[in-house]
C-alpha cells in the first residue's frame, strides 16, 4: 500500500468521529470559551473542520509561504456552515492524495512564515503532524469544550460514557 493511500484511509476513519463530533456542537455556544485564553467553541469547532485542508497544498506545492499579518481564522457561524466546510475539505484531500506516489510523499516540504521556514519535512512527516495529528489534538480539545457543555460525546477510539457502543 502506498503512504498516500495509507493516509487517505486513516483521515477518512478519523474524519467520521470528527463529523459526528461537530453535529453535536451547540451553535448558540459557539461564543463561550473554558478561559480567557482558551479559543471559542466556535473558533475550535472551526479550526477542527478546517484541519484536512491543509492536505491539498501540502500535496501540490513545494512549499507555502504565510503572511502572519494576513491571517484570517476560519470561524463558522452554524453546525451546518462547519459540516459543509469540513466536508468539502475532506473530499478535496481524499482526492489529492489519490494515486499519489511513495516518492512524492518522501520529497521535502516547506512552510515558511514570512522568510522564516517554520516546517522542512518529507510531506508524509508533515502529513502526519500538521493533518492528521494536528485534527486529533484540537479534535481531544473540542470533546472537552463539548463535555462541559453537556454534549453527548460520540465514540471515537471506543466507547464514550454517553455510547456505551464503541464505534458506532
Amino acid at each position: 500500500m502506498r503512504i498516500a493511500e495509507a493516509m487517505a484511509q486513516e483521515m477518512a476513519q478519523e474524519a467520521r468521529g470528527t463529523r459526528r463530533l461537530l453535529e453535536r456542537l451547540p451553535e448558540d455556544q459557539f461564543g463561550w470559551a473554558p478561559h480567557e485564553k482558551s479559543m471559542t467553541l466556535g473558533r475550535l469547532a472551526s479550526h477542527v473542520a478546517e484541519c484536512v485542508g491543509y492536505t491539498v497544498p501540502i500535496i501540490t506545492t513545494d512549499s507555502l509561504r504565510l503572511n502572519p499579518d494576513d491571517y484570517k481564522p476560519a470561524l463558522a457561524g452554524s453546525v451546518a456552515e462547519l459540516l459543509h466546510s469540513f466536508d468539502q475539505d475532506l473530499e478535496q484531500a481524499l482526492g489529492a492524495l489519490d494515486g499519489v506516489p511513495d516518492q512524492h510523499m518522501m520529497a521535502e516540504w516547506k512552510m515558511l512564515m514570512g522568510e522564516r521556514t517554520v516546517i522542512d519535512l518529507p510531506r508524509y512527516a508533515v502529513m502526519r503532524g500538521m493533518v492528521l495529528n494536528h485534527l486529533i489534538h484540537h479534535r481531544g480539545q473540542l470533546a472537552v469544550y463539548a463535555r462541559l457543555q453537556n454534549v453527548p460525546l460520540p465514540s471515537l477510539y471506543g466507547p464514550s460514557a454517553d455510547e456505551k457502543q464503541a464505534f458506532s
